[in-house]
């Protein structure tokens, strides 16, 4: 029996939504990002979505409309994948890490004593699709004593006063708090629709904007839209309408804009992400039920808090009595059976390139810690319950097998 890792989930519904943009005649930016955009407005009830072209690119773009210099601080958890420590890095600033705490997302407490006068944003992570604690988060920033330590040096800084949370939330759309979504509970949020995320386009990513007063987030949807498209003043598809080839370019901005082929992938499956969440959480559930007898097993996003919803993109196990080694054993084993595993994630500060840069992991022990004992299993709404089982059952045989093994 196979089990790959993340295969997109591709059905009829889809197929006949790229068909459609393919027929169309159009395929770059046009009808279909819009569609996008407004679908994930609705979603998430959020004020203003702009689409590009991955993760990545939104959240450079975001940081850009900051504004920052090379000595300007933004805090990233030390546990990620690589492209959120990137992103600032691209933008002009520097990022400093900090641990997380044991449900795997950003230590609050340490992205306190991490501020200070340089501190211009904190992005924390969403990992696997479980929110960050962002009240505790907003409750940090616009406390009087970190209001203080703010010292702005663009105009966009000066408006919003304070520091601003941009939420990777990359693996969460959908997810939760107080029954809020989480485009309501930062600055700007940027989700992912990478191909193995639960929502997808091929690849791209979407900036959802939620900046308070005086801030206008429908004129600042409308700037984020010219600066993805190099600061030009309209896209391609309104330079066809007739007469209307006329445009500006007002500023240098990035060629990130989403193509309406990609936008149709992902428009297809959002308008079913009710079901799309609910078969997630199935397999979610099936692997706890079994999995909550072993001593062994932490099971991911463990929480006693009822007003927490989850978004269900990851099963980031860990494994208690197993060393790296080990861990990277279990994985070879399951290979050899067809069944694909992952591990999320390498710490930052554990890639060449940050370690170049002078961060140690010793300083983040709970990322190092997660790291050696973590194994993703695989979640998406196309697993069968005959799947689950068969991985579950080897899972348990090949840890019975390796647990010993020095």
């Amino acid at each position: 029996m196979k089990i790959p890792f993340s295969p997109p989930y591709i059905d009829n519904d889809v197929i006949a939504e790229v068909t459609d943009s393919l027929k169309s005649g159009w395929i770059t930016t046009g009808p279909k990002v819009k569609a996008l955009e407004q679908a994930t407005e609705d979603l998430l009830n959020c004020q203003a979505c702009n689409a590009v072209n991955s993760w990545t690119s939104g959240a450079i773009l975001a940081l850009k409309w900051l504004g920052l210099t090379d000595e300007d601080e933004v805090i990233v958890p030390a546990y990620t994948y690589c492209a959120t420590a990137m992103a600032v890095i691209e933008a002009g600033g520097k990022p400093v890490m900090v641990d997380i705490a044991e449900d795997m997302t950003i230590d609050t407490n340490k992205v306190r004593n991490a501020i200070t006068t340089h501190t211009k944003a904190i992005i924390p992570v969403d990992l696997g699709g479980f929110p960050c604690n962002y009240p505790e988060l907003k409750k940090i920033i616009t406390s009087q004593e970190v209001v203080k330590l703010f010292t702005p040096t663009t105009d966009n800084q000066r408006k919003l006063g304070r520091i601003m949370i941009l939420s990777d939330s990359a693996h969460s759309i959908g997810a939760k708090i107080n029954n809020k979504s989480i485009a309501n509970l930062s600055d700007i949020t940027v989700l992912s629709f990478h191909a193995v995320k639960n929502i997808t386009s091929a690849e791209g990513g979407m900036i959802c904007l939620n900046l308070p007063a005086p801030f206008n987030n429908k004129e600042l949807q409308h700037w984020f839209k010219i600066m993805s498209l190099n600061g030009q003043t309209k896209d391609a598809f309104a330079k066809t309408q007739l007469a209307s080839w006329r445009y500006d370019v007002i500023d240098t901005g990035l060629k990130i804009n989403m193509p309406d082929v990609n936008a149709a992938i992902a428009l297809a499956q959002i308008r079913k992400y009710d079901y799309l969440l609910k078969e997630r959480k199935r397999v979610f559930n099936r692997y706890s039920s079994c999995l909550q007898h072993f001593k062994w097993a932490v099971l991911p996003f463990q929480t006693k808090k009822t007003n927490v919803e989850n978004a269900y993109h990851l099963y980031p196990l860990r494994i208690t009595d197993i060393s790296a080694n080990q861990r990277d054993m279990i994985i070879q084993k399951l290979a050899e059976v067809d069944i694909a595993t992952n591990v999320h994630y390498i710490p930052l500060p554990n890639l060449t390139v940050f370690k170049n840069l002078g961060y140690k992991i010793s300083d983040y022990p709970i990322a190092n810690k997660t790291f050696e004992h973590e194994i993703t299993l695989p979640l998406y709404p196309q697993l069968t319950d005959e799947q689950i089982d068969f991985l579950l059952e080897n899972l348990i045989k090949v840890h019975d097998c390796v647990k010993d093994i020095k």
